[in-house]
Formats: C-alpha cells, structure tokens, sequence
C-alpha cells in the first residue's frame, strides 16, 4: 500500500462533479442524487474554489435553516479545500484524512482539480493490501500451493 499513487492507482478515469460557486444547493443535492455521491467540487473552470459534501448541508444548510433553492453553494462550501497531488501515496491521503476527519479530498494540480479520492476508495486499497498480505503470509508458511478456501471447500 505505501507505494500506492493516488493517480492511477486508487483513482482512474474518474468523472468529476462539479458546480460553478454561484449553483445553489438544490442544483448540488440533485446532482449528487443523481451520481450517487456525497460530495461536489465547486469550480470555477477547472480551478478548485471549494467543496460541498453531505455533512455540509445537512450542518451548514439545513440546520442553520437556510432555503436550498436560493443559497449558493459559495455560502456553504468549505472554501479553498486541502488536496494532494496525483503522485501522493494513498497512505498520505489516508493520514490526511484521518487527522481532519474528511471523507474526501480534491486533488489538483496547480490549483486546477484533476480527481477526487474518497475514504471508500482508500478503504479498498486497505483492503486490497491487508488480503494480499495475508496470501503472501500463508504461502510462505504453508507453501505456495495452499489455500484457506482449498481447505475449507
């Protein structure tokens, strides 16, 4: 996992979801309904100006009593966001996201987004690493030809 890139090895060919800062909060909340997301990068052209998640609208909107349909996303947004660069390794992004408790993080290149990685996709890569770990741990013990399913079967 350390050697893990964010780009292209956690994310690729990834379709971005973005909104301009002057879309309200309805426009982001269908958006996200219709993808099935829970967070939008709000951009002007390609450059990052912040990002809008699920958390910031059920606090930021819906609590503070706010109308969806006539509040920018600029009003709400978490505004100049942290992001790493493509190169960062998955374990960057995790540690990053673990001490801010983020669920998301932009990465961009020179302010201009280029992706997104989500706790979920660093989940996988966990995933991934700890079940090639213990592949690698079992082969050595019980030689290569052993398997737990092989047993269990």
């Amino acid at each position: 996992m350390p050697t893990r890139r964010l780009m292209p090895d956690v994310i690729k060919n990834q379709e971005l979801s973005c909104l301009p800062p002057g879309a309200s909060v309805r426009d982001a909340a269908t958006l996200m309904a219709e993808k099935r997301i829970a967070a939008v990068l709000v951009t002007e052209g390609r450059r990052l100006k912040g990002i809008v998640t699920e958390r910031d609208m059920t606090a930021r909107v819906i609590a503070a009593g706010l109308d969806p349909g006539t509040t920018p996303l600029s009003a709400v947004m978490t505004a100049d966001p942290d992001t790493l660069e493509p190169s960062a390794s998955a374990l960057e992004a995790l540690d990053l996201m673990e001490r801010h408790h983020y669920r998301h993080l932009p990465i961009a290149v020179g302010g201009e987004v280029v992706g997104m990685v989500s706790i979920r996709d660093l989940f996988a890569v966990v995933r991934t690493h700890l079940e090639d770990e213990l592949r690698n741990r079992e082969a050595y013990m019980f030689g290569s030809g052993y398997s737990a399913e092989a047993t269990l079967g």
